[in-house]
C-alpha cells in the first residue's frame, strides 16, 4: 500500500465541504467533513451507493484514510472509473 507521502492528492470539487463516510455509501456515519480546497490521497477504490456530484454520476468510492470514504463524483481525478487499485 502506498504511503501518504508517496500517494497521488486530487482535488475535491471546489466550493464543495465534502462529508467522508465510514463505508461506499450515504447511509455509512459521517466521520469527518473536508474543508474547501482539500486535496486527499486514494489508496483505493471500491463500488458502493450510486452518488451524483460535480463531476457526474459514479458509485464509485475513494479510500483516503483507513475507514473513510469520500464519493468520486465530488473527487477530480481527470477521468470515470478507476484511478487506485479496487480496495480488498
Amino acid at each position: 500500500m502506498e504511503t501518504a507521502d508517496s500517494a497521488t492528492r486530487y482535488p475535491v470539487a471546489p466550493g464543495y465541504r465534502v462529508n467522508v463516510r465510514s463505508g461506499p455509501g450515504t447511509g455509512y456515519r459521517i466521520v469527518r467533513t473536508l474543508p474547501y480546497g482539500q486535496k486527499i490521497p486514494i489508496y483505493c477504490q471500491k463500488p458502493g451507493e450510486q452518488v451524483t456530484g460535480p463531476y457526474g454520476t459514479t458509485n464509485l468510492w475513494d479510500n483516503i484514510a483507513n475507514g473513510q470514504f469520500v464519493s468520486d463524483a465530488y473527487v477530480y481525478t481527470g477521468r470515470d472509473g478507476y484511478v487506485a487499485p479496487r480496495c480488498d
